[in-house]
């Protein structure tokens, strides 16, 4: 078991902290929200058919609108605009603002009716790990950066992990399918959907031929549907059932610094010392963020339950 455990621990790490280079990849010649339809319509379909015939259920017309809601989010909103961005922002910086989605759910948590509040530690990854956001993106005439940062790509960045988190909130509670893997296949099915009416109604298509597209994006997208989103999401569904949530959740450490280290490595990205340094703040932010709610967890647990009668 824990053989199995490590090596889908570490295909979790280099696949995921990796899609970030593919997309940047895929939408060199590809259309950014074009590119994320056929994604994820392949590899949905791909995982819906193979839960149907693994016996799944037939979801309900309440599971399917609540995959549309969530998958308009997650997929348009979080995966979307981060293709757009990637367009014009590096894929390592890209990945290092994604990595901010704890923030934005510790936020929105604590806002939400019934919500769990943060913690002192918390408040204090938050400010922190905007800091570190600011100090990569932020104008260069205040952070003395050399590496401009395209504006709208980096709003789009700063939009995406928002709307990623309002989907995981909504999710909590939403009417979805008890087989994780059946509900990431209608999630990524309803995604594609969404994604294809935004790519037609931003004039994506205008103009466009498959002829034009590189071999360079098209290995890209071959990339993004076989691991990203298949090996990917079955190592996560089989790591979510199988091992501690706070080793799972490592992945969002690990992630970031591959993608950095991979932009640097295969696509000539820079990485500089405040890169470097920017990272380390976020990262560690996102560290003290995820401890701080596994203690406040821990300790909720443990005030539960009801003392001996002596």
């Amino acid at each position: 078991m824990k053989t199995k455990l490590w090596i889908a621990l570490l295909a979790l790490y280099i696949v995921w902290g990796s899609t970030y280079l593919a997309i940047r990849f895929s939408v060199e010649t590809l259309p950014p929200f074009l590119h994320a339809s056929m994604r994820f319509l392949v590899s949905g379909a791909i995982l819906y058919a193979w839960r149907r015939m693994a016996g799944d259920a037939t979801p309900t017309r309440s599971n399917w609108k609540a995959a549309a809601i969530v998958g308009t989010l997650l997929l348009l909103g979080g995966n979307g605009l981060v293709s757009l961005a990637e367009k014009t922002v590096p894929s390592g910086i890209a990945a290092l603002v994604i990595a901010t989605s704890p923030f934005w759910l510790t936020l929105f948590e604590a806002f939400r009716a019934g919500g769990a509040k943060p913690s002192w530690l918390s408040i204090l990854g938050l400010v922190v790990g905007f800091s570190g956001v600011f100090l990569l993106i932020g104008p260069s005439e205040i952070t003395g950066s050399e590496q401009k940062i395209d504006t709208f790509g980096a709003i789009m960045l700063l939009i995406a992990p928002i709307l990623w988190s309002s989907g995981s909130i909504y999710a909590k509670n939403a009417d979805m399918p008890k087989s994780t893997l059946m509900s990431t296949g209608m999630q990524m099915l309803a995604g594609s959907v969404a994604l294809f009416i935004v790519s037609v109604a931003t004039g994506e298509l205008s103009g466009f031929s498959f002829g034009q597209v590189s071999m360079r994006s098209w290995w890209g997208l071959v990339y993004l549907i076989t691991f990203g989103s298949l090996v990917g999401f079955v190592s996560y569904g089989w790591l979510l059932h199988n091992a501690p949530i706070s080793l799972v959740s490592t992945y969002a450490y690990v992630n970031p610094v591959v993608a950095v280290f991979l932009g640097w490595l295969l696509a000539d990205e820079a990485l500089n010392a405040r890169i470097g340094f920017a990272a380390a703040i976020i990262v560690g932010s996102v560290i003290l963020i995820n401890w701080a709610r596994q203690a406040s967890a821990r300790k909720e647990a443990e005030q539960a339950i009801p003392l001996e009668v002596e």
